[in-house]
């Protein structure tokens, strides 16, 4: 019999919201989204931090979580990441704090430089200085929530005995993950502070892994691979041409926002998969399929990376609302089972039944003939 697997399904939202539709619309329907993923039995959602390109509309995720906490019971609701450099430190480890006593341990947290350019070119931070700020202020918020005092001048923040007032809720830290993607700081700091890793599965998987480990057991800090969320773009249907159909709805609005945030990106994905959807998703990592699909997907990339805690499907509304939600019931109805083996038992009892059904069959009947020709006399 298989080994059963513990892979836990979740969902990132950056999140895209076509820039023809209304904002209060597309943030009710991101609501709705997280009711029916909790639903669903969803692990954990995870929720973007975007300040320009008009497309990702969250500013603080820390608030859509707050929101969110209220209408479910049981999801875990993450900050998918915080842009550091963006932001205060302290003010930072603060707002964890409260999040993670207000939703009695739900929120989670994610960590990364900033992504868009733009938004750091706005705050006039510079690309190169977005990096060192992570690690920076990742370092005092770490130090701050695990209870220090902390003194620190920065060209950007300063402290004097600054300490949080509350313990957190949750023992003995909140859960918090690092985004990895192009450079290995990500994994460094998931090491040195005993994080999670949220990294993109068409990505090195293995490599970032790999250096995460080194640095924790350079700081004696024993990783575990049930903290590795592997981020991956699955849109399923019950057929590929149905899928595929089904991503005419906001495919072409966010290409051309991937080339507003990235023209080389944008140029080396049409240039290997030009207009067909398939070959677009497949290009930069993904799937768009059947149930059947995302099964072999997840096996070879099980094997390709050597195992995960989490696959994270990224939430991209490139198709409607329906079919969406259809997408992540087929997710959790049919592709989780078979990937974790969770129905090999009831697969097991019902081929010993079959094997054994003429004589379980033949049995039955004598009994109930007997029973007929004995008149129901004892």
């Amino acid at each position: 019999m298989y080994e059963r697997r513990n892979v836990r399904a979740g969902v990132f939202l950056p999140p895209h919201h076509g820039n023809d539709e209304d904002v209060a619309l597309c943030m009710r329907r991101d609501f709705e989204l997280v009711d029916w993923l909790e639903h669903l039995g969803f692990a954990e959602l995870w929720m973007g931090e975007h300040h320009s390109g008009g497309m990702q509309i969250y500013g603080s995720p820390e608030l859509f979580i707050a929101a969110a906490a209220e209408r479910t019971s049981r999801i875990k609701l993450g900050a998918g990441v915080i842009s550091v450099p963006y932001h205060h430190p302290y003010m930072i480890a603060d707002r964890i704090l409260q999040l993670d006593h207000q939703t009695r341990g739900r929120a989670m947290f994610g960590f990364g430089p900033g992504m868009l350019v733009s938004d750091a070119h706005m705050l006039n931070i510079k690309p190169e200085q977005q990096r060192e700020r992570l690690v920076e202020g990742l370092d005092v918020i770490v130090r701050l929530l695990d209870g220090e005092i902390v003194d620190h001048d920065s060209d950007w923040f300063s402290l004097r005995e600054a300490s949080l007032q509350m313990a957190p809720y949750s023992f003995r830290r909140p859960e918090m993950a690092v985004v990895t993607s192009k450079t290995p700081i990500g994994s460094r700091l998931a090491g040195k502070y005993g994080l999670g890793i949220l990294t993109h599965g068409g990505g090195d998987v293995a490599a970032a892994w790999k250096l995460a480990e080194e640095a924790g057991s350079a700081h004696g800090n024993q990783l575990n691979r049930d903290n590795l969320r592997v981020v991956v773009s699955f849109h399923l249907a019950e057929s590929r041409a149905d899928a595929a159909a089904a991503m005419r709805f906001g495919l072409e609005p966010w290409l051309a926002y991937l080339e507003a945030l990235n023209p080389k990106s944008y140029a080396d994905t049409r240039a290997k998969a030009g207009s067909d959807p398939e070959r677009i998703i497949a290009a930069r990592g993904g799937l768009i399929g059947t149930p059947d699909d995302a099964v072999e997907y997840l096996e070879a990339l099980w094997e390709k990376t050597g195992g995960f805690g989490y696959i994270t499907m990224t939430g991209t509304n490139w198709m409607d609302f329906e079919a969406t939600k259809r997408s992540y019931e087929l997710m959790m109805r049919y592709v989780m089972p078979r990937f974790n083996r969770a129905n090999a038992q009831r697969e097991r009892s019902f081929n010993w039944v079959h094997e054994r059904r003429d004589e379980f069959s033949g049995a039955n009947q004598a009994a109930i003939a007997k029973a007929v020709s004995e008149g129901g006399k004892s």
